[in-house]
């Protein structure tokens, strides 16, 4: 089923399309009215007319053409804006065939394709810290939003796990004996481990010359090398995928993909780079320089591939890794979930591609970047004595200050046991977390304040999920499963009742902004929108004590399909929806 917006959008667009073609409509929500059309004041300005009379005789071509069938009503209002209300048959309608849509109202892609997703990405051997926290939750809402739509999606975690760090990775493992530094890892120390291997590394130059020289083993193929280096790889991935399922992502133990599944593609990257008379040498590196990059003083930026010792660098890893996603995954959009300041060498890394034929025509490359977390003062997020914070120990404070605050809900949630109230506060913390990053536009920093987050008024993510529990406890108190909702939904004759229909008809509509865009926030600000016209609702419109059965049966419909709304939306959000909080 097509969203609102798009159902009324295809009744306008013929009308403008004889005023001039392929001008839009523009129709949008509003809070003045079921809809307005902007797209009278731009086409206005096109034809040298007033806007107000071009608004007007839209309105007298689309009525005529069939839009009194969804509209009670059309003004012209302002300069030249339509205002559009919508009829209680046609309302009614919508809902009833939303209620009965898989898809709630949102529509499928129109063309889809296989997508690869590049998050989370930590380092083997690395502790998992609050600087991965972006790329994990917003990559993860990316492959939920990708997925539902129709798209076929590929998860990769392209963690860092290979290169000269490994060189006193490995020295130490040797040092402290392989039982031990098995233990450290499994336990998820890493922090300590790799600590302890940059000391002896900085402070013992036979450590380093031995770890130089373990470098030199590991990159020709040295079998006892590699059997020590994959004890490190396995023992990371281990701790990995425990934080990330707990953090409840979609990323398993199947998604990673290592740096050095790509280390023996790079040869061949560069040898083709210079076939194609791409590759430049430059102070002894070998580069290519794509158009449109320069330096400071107008030189041109080059994106090198092979330092002047014949290392490879991350760009040839990176042209490696799109190269093999396209060509033998044949992905068609290739989405990375990289931090803001990457956006200049990712540009340049499909800039290359593209010159190389590797990123051909109708194959797409998107860096969704992301902003810092800062801390309640504005800074960067750290810990009192100024150290990263371990993604560990935020989950496990979020869920332990959830579990207070609900607990301090009192008396409601005395009847939570200890068990539930655990699962709950899992939920509810984590979901907090993650709605906290969410809820913001990615592009930009934001406060990680937990008062603000854990709270259950405001754009929250408990907000949200307490007006989920609502639904829950009114089918609970009428004996039956929010899935065997009525569907008949009958005359909206209460405000808070049309609003919440309303809001309820914008769901497809707001997957369709938030895929588009890449832009979780803007799902996030529907549900928040669609969580406060429910509490009006459940405030001012009884439902198991409505006047008439009539009345009861159509608040059930809509609470039911509220419910199922909120659910599948927390869902695309990578959060729980708890029946009881």
């Amino acid at each position: 089923m097509p969203g609102l917006t798009a159902i009324v959008n295809a009744l306008l667009v013929p009308v403008f399309d004889r005023l001039q073609p392929g001008a839009s409509p523009g129709v949008r929500t509003s809070e003045r009215a079921d809809l307005q059309v902007d797209g009278a004041l731009a086409l206005a300005r096109s034809l040298h007319r007033a806007p107000r009379e071009v608004a007007e005789e839209i309105a007298r071509q689309a009525w005529a053409d069939g839009l009194e069938q969804v509209c009670l009503s059309v003004e012209v209002a302002g300069p030249g804006f339509l205002n559009l209300t919508l009829s209680d048959q046609f309302v009614a309608h919508a809902l009833g065939a939303m209620a009965t849509d898989d898809m709630l109202g949102a529509e499928r892609a129109a063309r889809p394709v296989k997508v690869v997703v590049d998050y989370a990405s930590p380092n083997a051997a690395k502790q998992m810290h609050v600087g991965h926290l972006r790329s994990t939750i917003i990559g993860d809402c990316l492959v939920r939003l990708l997925g539902f739509v129709g798209h076929q999606v590929v998860r990769e975690n392209h963690i860092g796990d290979w290169g000269t760090p490994f060189g006193m990775l490995i020295e130490h493992l040797v040092d402290i004996g392989e039982d031990k530094a098995a233990h450290e890892l499994a336990v998820g120390d890493l922090e300590l481990f790799y600590q302890q291997a940059r000391s002896a590394y900085d402070s013992d130059p036979a450590f380093a010359d031995r770890a130089r020289a373990r470098v030199v083993l590991l990159q020709s193929k040295d079998p006892e090398t590699l059997r020590l280096w994959r004890l490190l790889v396995d023992q990371s991935v281990a701790y990995f995928d425990r934080e990330l399922r707990r953090l409840g992502t979609c990323l398993t133990r199947d998604d990673v993909v290592g740096e050095s599944s790509y280390e023996p593609l790079l040869p061949k990257v560069v040898e083709d780079l210079e076939a194609l008379g791409l590759l430049v040498e430059s102070e002894g590196a070998r580069c290519v320089f794509p158009p449109g990059y320069s330096k400071r003083d107008g030189q041109p930026l080059p994106l090198i591939v092979q330092k002047s010792d014949g290392g490879y660098t991350y760009a040839a890893t990176d042209l490696a890794a799109l190269r093999d996603r396209v060509e033998r995954l044949g992905a068609g959009l290739v989405v990375y979930v990289v931090g803001l300041p990457q956006a200049q060498h990712l540009g340049m890394v499909f800039a290359v591609a593209r010159m190389a034929g590797w990123l051909p025509e109708g194959t797409e490359a998107v860096h969704v970047g992301f902003g810092n977390v800062l801390g309640p003062d504005g800074k960067m997020f750290q810990t009192r004595q100024g150290g990263t914070i371990k993604l560990a120990d935020l989950i496990d404070e979020a869920v332990e200050r959830a579990a207070a605050v609900i607990a301090g809900r009192s008396p409601g949630q005395e009847r939570l046991g200890a068990d539930e109230l655990g699962e709950v506060a899992r939920a509810v913390g984590i979901g907090a977390v993650k709605y906290a990053d969410l809820s913001t536009d990615r592009s930009r920093d934001y406060r990680f304040d937990w008062g603000r987050m854990l709270a259950f008024d405001g754009n929250t993510g408990p907000y949200i999920q307490y007006a989920h529990a609502r639904v829950c406890s009114i089918f609970q108190r009428a004996g039956q499963e929010m899935a065997g909702a009525p569907v008949a939904f009958g005359p909206l004759s209460e405000p808070e009742e049309r609003l919440l229909a309303r809001r309820l008809l914008g769901f497809g509509d707001a997957v369709a902004a938030a895929v588009d865009a890449y832009a979780p926030h803007k799902l996030c600000g529907y549900l928040f929108g669609l969580a406060s016209a429910f509490t009006d609702f459940y405030e001012h419109c009884p439902v198991l004590r409505a006047p008439d059965e009539a009345t009861r049966a159509s608040r059930l419909a809509l609470s039911g399909l509220c419910g199922r709304v909120l659910a599948k939306g927390l869902d695309l959000l990578g959060i729980e929806a708890p029946r009881r909080m």
